[in-house]
């Protein structure tokens, strides 16, 4: 990894500051960070060299962030002196290339592009980012440093895999370019980096002609599901997914693919995060009530099944309901959408949730979750969906990822009504099964069972020991500072745990293939 030779060493400021926490996309109370000594809107890609330059002289630790899209607090170490790059204003879309009659082409995009803005530049020239996307209010850059990606096993479905070229800022504030190259490990490396390795600033990514897609929905029962081939249900199709309705015993069942651009004319639009002020009312006054009624629960699910079985649409052009299946229109209208005019997301309304993601191999025993997606297999070192792994279990037909998303309560303690239930469940997943966590979507203590099943070959050739010293160190970015400190070398017969925070995710590591006991600390 040329690059990683790069990495300053960053110590860490000892001078009291006075530090506010830097919060998720839900805002006050949902702390991404804890503490950070201040927040740096940056305006452009030398704008943000320029702060990581001076951060390095003064040993100050950085992160970067975009729109904030994380659940729980695990972007940061808990280190008051850090810095916020936030990028959302460094959002260049340039040198678009796709030739009459292409089957593709290229366009360079900066660190605080988001999907929706990238569609709707694409799409007004004729071009689409194909299924190498995700939410509206996700930048494409910190998609692509934590592992982000579509439901899908026939197409390439990580973020990643539409990045031919990516321009890092490292730990001295030097721009290093990293090409795709799948036989070089500091490409494989950048892919899902986790934001070590450096500030994505600018990325060129593959496009391709614009094209409509319809989706279609269909409900089945829990037999044929998770006593059938799941795997047929997804794979034949671009994209796909499941929801399951656990108390009515019924998934949805959602599927899209391409379609002739002549085949209608209809334009759909499909509802993101998107709620009327009286919708929010019901659903908060309901969810909040089911912290100590499960009948509040089993009503809202009932509701939203019947809420949810007909089209999330509307019509593009007039912001009419769409009513039936299937539904038709442009590639990101349909397979991501967004707000509705005059609407806004949950978070706004004060809808807050908890999340639990674990990925497991599509031909895992374990088929249960409440948003049920799929991955292609795609091979880098940290990402949900690589392969060739020491715990033997076959990745190589995907991975399919288990979200339990659920209600965060904001009366009493803001537990949920069965805290502990979740609480049981991950840790079994995790002991019982091969499963990797989604990088944005667990707490701190899922990622420390989690390193378990993290492939320690994979660890090693990430490189991260080897380019750090021997004294304290850091690395700023997407996922901030390091500390290293070595003790006493390993025996070849030990399974050793360390404190590995990555992101801020503080978790347990088998360190056994770098030789030595290493202690990080990440942001």
């Amino acid at each position: 990894m040329l690059f990683l030779g790069y990495i300053a060493a960053l110590a860490v400021a000892v001078s009291p500051i006075s530090a506010k926490p830097y919060n998720t996309f839900d805002g006050d109370g949902f702390p991404a960070c804890h503490d950070v000594a201040s927040v740096y809107e940056a305006t452009s890609v030398d704008d943000m060299v320029s702060v990581v330059k001076k951060a390095a002289t003064s040993g100050t630790p950085v992160r970067a962030s975009g729109k904030g899209h994380m659940w729980y607090d695990t972007m940061c170490s808990d280190n008051p002196n850090t810095i916020i790059i936030q990028t959302e204003s460094v959002n260049g879309i340039s040198n678009l290339v796709l030739e009459k009659g292409a089957e593709s082409g290229t366009v360079d995009i900066e660190a605080g592009v988001t999907f929706l803005q990238l569609a709707e530049w694409l799409h007004d020239r004729g071009a689409s980012m194909g299924y190498t996307l995700v939410n509206w209010n996700i930048t494409m850059a910190g998609a692509v440093a934590m592992g982000g990606h579509r439901s899908s096993i026939r197409e390439d479905s990580m973020v990643a895999a539409g990045v031919l070229s990516m321009d890092i800022i490292n730990g001295n504030g030097d721009l290093v370019t990293v090409e795709r190259d799948n036989e070089n490990d500091d490409w494989l490396a950048a892919s899902t980096s986790l934001g070590l390795l450096g500030v994505i600033a600018r990325m060129k990514f593959k496009i391709y002609p614009d094209f409509k897609v319809f989706a279609q929905q269909k409900i089945l029962s829990e037999e044929e599901v998770l006593d059938g081939d799941i795997y047929g249900l997804i794979a034949p199709y671009a994209t796909a997914n499941l929801w399951w309705w656990p108390y009515l015993k019924k998934f949805h069942w959602r599927y899209y693919d391409e379609v002739p651009s002549t085949l209608s004319d209809q334009q759909g639009f499909q509802n993101t995060f998107s709620l009327t002020d009286f919708e929010a009312g019901i659903a908060k006054t309901t969810l909040e009530s089911g912290k100590f009624l499960p009948s509040s629960n089993w009503f809202f699910e009932t509701t939203a099944f019947a809420l949810w079985s007909a089209p999330n649409f509307k019509e593009k052009t007039t912001w009419k309901d769409i009513t039936t299946w299937p539904v038709y229109g442009w590639n990101y209208d349909v397979l991501i959408g967004g707000l509705y005019p005059d609407q806004k997301p949950e978070w706004d309304h004060g809808l807050h949730g908890y999340t639990l993601e674990l990925a497991f191999p599509v031909a895992s025993t374990y088929r249960s979750g409440i948003n049920i997606k799929f991955g292609k297999a795609y091979f880098d070192f940290l990402g949900q969906v690589t392969y060739d792994t020491l715990d033997k279990a076959d990745w190589t037909k995907g991975a399919i990822m288990f979200d339990f998303p659920s209600f965060h309560p904001t009366i009493g303690d803001g537990k949920r009504y069965n805290e502990q239930f979740y609480i049981k469940l991950a840790t079994t997943l995790i002991d019982e099964f091969p499963a990797r966590p989604h990088w944005t979507k667990n707490t701190r203590e899922v990622f420390g069972n989690a390193t378990q099943n993290i492939d320690p070959n994979h660890l090693a050739r990430f490189k991260v020991s080897q380019y750090l010293n021997a004294y304290t160190s850091a690395a700023s970015d997407m996922s901030g500072e390091f500390e290293r400190r070595e003790t006493e070398p390993l025996t070849k017969n030990r399974l050793c745990e360390r404190s590995y925070l990555v992101q801020g995710m503080t978790f347990n590591i088998d360190v056994a293939a770098f030789g030595h006991e290493i202690e990080y600390q990440s942001m």
